[in-house]
């Protein structure tokens, strides 16, 4: 099994859980706590934890890269976590309802800083895989690097998968930007909102089967009713969503991934890929947090 590359935002997760009705414009009792997240280290550290062998390339702010390179090793991963001095590192806050769901407001901080210097070519070694967020193609400071990973990826041989990440990003992107930046890449792992963006189709079947003419596999989640994977040959296979009790759904998405790439990378079917995918995403919303508990 060769290595899986992931390179991306590493982020500050703040997450507010209400403890009783909102009240507005005054005080609501809460439980605040604050996670290490992202979605691409959230994938590194669930690909980790899945036994997988990854490594991880990314940026924090003044003083914050040992904190998350840390947390990235705790599970496994071989982490190197670039430190922008002159920066903040990246903060999400993530308000829940009684459902799991979150509304989020980003500061990118650090992560705009991400340049090919903090992808050297030594950590290409051993590659089979890479594997990137939309975040790193809607953020004009940091698309000409994951343009150039792409790039090396290619003249390497490496397979590739993306994820959108944000339909809000990529609505304001344009779908016809994203999908041009993107185009020939092995695999698309995108969400329901997603694919129905990216394609003008309401059926996420048919949202997946027309994705298969710019890439060579498209995987959909659809949250509670599970996920399908379509192929540019026509080939297609679904899985049902785990049962569980949803406590916060931050990091469903990446959880999936990082389950879906797993499988791929040990040879498994789409069908084992997807099992793997929908287990490893039931695990990810039964807590609060987008990441392995430690």
């Amino acid at each position: 099994m060769r290595r899986v590359l992931v390179v991306g935002d590493v982020v500050d997760d703040i997450v507010v859980r209400p403890l009783g009705v909102v009240t507005a414009a005054s005080d609501t009792n809460a439980e605040i706590r604050v996670h290490p997240g992202g979605s691409a280290a959230n994938v590194a550290a669930w690909l980790g934890w899945l036994g997988a062998d990854v490594a991880f390339a990314g940026c924090a702010g003044a003083g914050a890269s040992t904190r998350h390179g840390d947390a990235l090793r705790r599970h496994g991963v071989d982490a190197h976590v670039a430190e922008v001095p002159t920066s903040v590192t990246a903060t999400i806050v993530l308000v829940l309802d009684g459902d799991g769901e979150r509304t989020m407001f980003v500061d990118r901080g650090a992560n705009a800083a991400l340049s090919p210097d903090q992808v050297p070519a030594a950590l290409w070694d051993d590659v089979g895989w890479l594997h990137l967020t939309g975040y790193s193609f809607f953020d004009d400071a940091v698309r000409p690097t994951a343009s150039r990973l792409l790039a090396e990826a290619r003249l390497r041989r490496v397979g590739i998968s993306v994820d959108p990440s944000s339909v809000g990003f990529l609505d304001v992107c344009g779908p016809r930007a994203f999908l041009k930046w993107t185009a020939g890449c092995d695999l698309l792992l995108a969400n329901e909102a997603e694919g129905r963006l990216l394609t003008g189709e309401v059926d996420a079947g048919r949202a997946a089967d027309a994705l298969t003419a710019t890439y060579r596999a498209v995987v959909v989640t659809l949250g509670a009713r599970g996920a399908l994977a379509r192929t540019a040959d026509g080939a297609g296979w679904d899985v049902e969503a785990v049962e569980t009790e949803v406590v916060d759904t931050t990091g469903a998405g990446d959880a999936f991934c990082a389950g879906y790439l797993a499988g791929c990378q040990r040879g498994d079917s789409p069908q084992r890929c997807l099992d793997l995918g929908a287990r490893t995403a039931a695990m990810a919303v039964a807590s609060v947090g987008a990441r392995p508990s430690d």
